[in-house]
């Protein structure tokens, strides 16, 4: 199956969270090392996010563009969002998020990939599904505020956004990432090769 990473969980002699916000914190371990040294190592602890690459019809990318304030940028994305509740399933995440930024339904999902956004720095793990066979939600849209009140929506062609990634023009990790692996899994295997949207996670567990 080729290479593959690998559990493991180094011996930490203390621990503490000198910062505690609304969503994540932030933690030190002392971690001992291979050579028997011990270190601090600190790191974001995040809940872990989900992200959707919607495909339309046409072969279009569903994607937004809002202010990122850490970045000073406003960055095209696709529909993102935490996982605030644990254990929360990933896939009604997923389709939350997906409704609630964009006001589309998708009626195929499978499991696009799952990455760890900065694991030098950051728990964060993300996984990014793929969603076809999309319709507008039912419904009134779903109320927005703070950095969503200003964002932009657009429908964008797959290769023509792959080939901003290469070019530098895009930056998001979830778009990068998402795109990416879809023209990828197209030129190879095809999409039916795709993990189902319920597969399992064990960096984020949950129930089905």
């Amino acid at each position: 199956m080729g290479i593959q990473d690998k559990p493991e969980e180094w011996q930490v002699t203390a621990t503490a969270t000198p910062f505690t916000g609304n969503k994540t914190s932030v933690r030190t371990d002392q971690v001992v090392m291979p050579d028997g040294s011990v270190h601090g190592r600190d790191y974001q602890v995040h809940p872990g996010s989900v992200a959707v690459l919607a495909l339309d019809d046409d072969d279009r990318v569903i994607v937004l563009r809002q202010y990122r304030h850490p970045v000073r940028h406003r960055l095209w994305e696709i529909p993102a969002g935490l996982l605030d509740v644990p254990g929360e399933n990933p896939l009604h995440a997923a389709q939350r998020e997906l409704y609630e930024e964009a006001h589309i339904k998708a009626e195929d999902w499978r499991v696009l990939t799952d990455v760890y956004t900065t694991p030098g720095g950051c728990d964060e793990a993300v996984r990014i599904f793929l969603a076809r066979d999309l319709s507008e939600a039912e419904g009134e849209r779903y109320a927005v505020s703070e950095e969503e009140a200003d964002m932009e929506h657009a429908r964008v062609p797959l290769p023509e956004l792959v080939r901003s990634v290469i070019a530098g023009d895009v930056h998001n990790n979830c778009l990068v990432v998402g795109a990416l692996a879809l023209f990828a899994v197209r030129a190879g295997d095809g999409v039916d090769s795709l993990r189902p949207a319920d597969a399992p996670w064990p960096a984020r567990p949950f129930e089905g």
